[in-house]
């Protein structure tokens, strides 16, 4: 029994889901796969070495995302205790 979708056709959708700016669900509606095939064929046939840094970029961006969200809400605890304690000086 031959495969559904040839190597060539698996290769294009790799290459339209990486770059086309659409999200995979879209590109996997659009060419009529479902979505975890389409993600199969990105892990078997991406050859993008900046697919993988991409992914540690967005990694590394949420991870300083999350310290900047903490970092602020500290500075706000501090504000409010420099205020409690400028207030008892008083």
């Amino acid at each position: 029994m031959a495969p559904k979708h040839s190597e060539d056709f698996k290769r294009d959708a790799v290459r339209i889901a990486t770059h086309s700016g659409l999200t995979r669900r879209q590109v996997a509606s659009d060419l009529g796969v479902g979505f975890s095939t389409l993600g199969k064929w990105m892990r078997d046939y991406s050859t993008d070495p900046t697919a993988a840094e991409d992914a540690e970029l967005r990694r590394e961006n949420e991870r300083l995302r999350k310290e900047n969200r903490i970092l602020r809400e500290e500075r706000e605890v501090l504000k409010k205790a420099a205020i409690l304690f400028a207030s008892q000086k008083q």
